[in-house]
């Protein structure tokens, strides 16, 4: 694989930011890791980021690169900070940035497939939630999504998390208004959603996890509206040797099709 850190301006965030990218290529000769390219552009994954992290974290805390070489998948990880994958009421325009930006500047940068059929996101923690509200909002870009310890209940989040820090972030991003019924709110996406419309969608979570709730509240969303969901919880906690044997899990149940 290929490994660039790409900085770049973001006309909608107007400033710099930075995604970290992994592309496919032939690796017959290195020693303990197969990988492949095609006359084909690659499928991709969009890996998000949580709350503490930044676009190299996957990268660095787990082996994402090896897993995905013999697969012939890109994978793409952007830069939000602490935005929810969300426009800030006080801050930047993330949400537009990922939603609509972010793509364009793949395709425009990469050589990697448009095709809904090739198109994944997933992510942890806070981008689990970005993942999921982003499949659920575009649903006709996706072929699955997917999210391990999800913080997946904003608008419970930001009722009752009082912790100070916690106050001041929901504040910052949301601003006063109530995100229970909205458009940031997944629980209220999934019961207007299409289920027929709707990529593959999963869900994992440690029984150690403090986000453990919110997602099972997810998963008790989704079969209350007929969503189909792969959904599992078992031993872990909100910690990355849970993500990078999580992110494993993901690759297999997403089956991309290398390019060929």
């Amino acid at each position: 694989m290929a490994l660039i850190r790409c900085n770049f301006s973001s006309e909608v965030l107007e400033l710099g930011t930075s995604m970290t990218v992994l592309l496919p290529e032939s690796s017959a000769a290195q020693i303990g890791v197969t990988g492949s390219t095609g006359a084909a552009p690659p499928p991709v994954l969009y890996l998000l980021h949580g709350l503490t992290d930044d676009d190299s974290a996957w990268a660095r805390y787990t082996s994402i690169e090896r897993y995905a070489a013999d697969r012939g998948l890109a994978v793409v990880m952007p830069q939000v900070h602490r935005s929810f994958y969300a426009d800030e009421a006080s801050g930047g325009r993330y949400w537009t940035f990922l939603a609509e930006e972010l793509p364009q500047v793949v395709a425009r940068f990469f050589r990697v497939s448009t095709r809904p059929a090739d198109t994944f996101v997933a992510g942890l923690s806070m981008g689990g939630y970005g993942a999921l509200k982003w499949a659920l909002r575009h649903p006709e870009r996706f072929a699955a999504a997917a999210s391990l310890s999800g913080a997946l209940d904003v608008a419970y989040i930001q009722k009752y998390d009082m912790r100070p820090f916690m106050r001041a972030l929901t504040d910052r991003v949301f601003g006063d208004r109530d995100l229970a019924g909205t458009d940031e709110d997944l629980l209220h996406l999934v019961a207007t959603a299409d289920p027929a419309g709707l990529p593959r969608l999963m869900v994992r979570c440690g029984t150690e996890d403090h986000l453990r709730a919110q997602n099972e509240r997810f998963v008790a969303a989704c079969a209350a509206h007929g969503v189909p969901l792969d959904s599992g919880f078992g031993p872990g906690a909100h910690e990355w040797s849970y993500w990078d044997a999580g992110i494993r899990t993901v690759l297999d149940w997403l089956r991309p099709v290398p390019a060929s």
